[in-house]
């Protein structure tokens, strides 16, 4: 009766380990580098980042993509960021323009809680939204019919930036 007890006890925290670690798993995927998910990720990940829709230079002059999050197949939210005025920019673009559909482009960050949103019904993209991080993490999202993506608290800027 003892082995089986300990069995069982094995077999308990065998079972809870399995049950912690796929409650964390998501946790994990989130704190692990876009790079290394990217190389890991299943061949048919490749043909739905074909699908991607591509950054279409809304921000303006002067912005660089410096991280993106895809929203399914309808489309793509971009981060951007302008290294001489400081400001980060966000734009939501569709995979395939058409009729117009609910789409949202949000950019913010938490000390002090500040938010920028533009939302409507669009043909093409949401956005481009502005807000000047220098020194902070921001949280951005793109929202298409429903269908959400974004990251939250990225692209730190150093804590020692100035901030005008």
């Amino acid at each position: 009766m003892t082995i089986i007890r300990r069995a069982s006890a094995i077999g308990a925290a065998i079972t809870a380990t399995a049950c912690a670690a796929i409650a964390l798993a998501p946790a994990a995927a989130a704190a692990e580098p876009a790079a290394q998910r990217a190389a890991a990720a299943p061949k048919a990940t490749a043909a739905k980042a074909a699908a991607a829709a591509k950054y279409n230079g809304a921000c303006g002059g002067g912005y660089s993509v410096v991280n993106s999050a895809q929203i399914g197949t309808k489309g793509t939210v971009f981060l951007t960021y302008n290294s001489a005025t400081g400001k980060n920019c966000v734009v939501t673009v569709r995979t395939t323009p058409g009729k117009a559909v609910h789409m949202t482009a949000s950019l913010g960050f938490a000390s002090p809680t500040t938010t920028v949103t533009d939302t409507g019904y669009y043909t093409t993209y949401a956005g481009p939204v502005y807000l000047d991080a220098r020194g902070l993490c921001v949280t951005w999202r793109g929202e298409i019919s429903g269908e959400v993506a974004g990251k939250n608290g990225t692209n730190c800027g150093s804590l020692a930036a100035n901030r005008h």
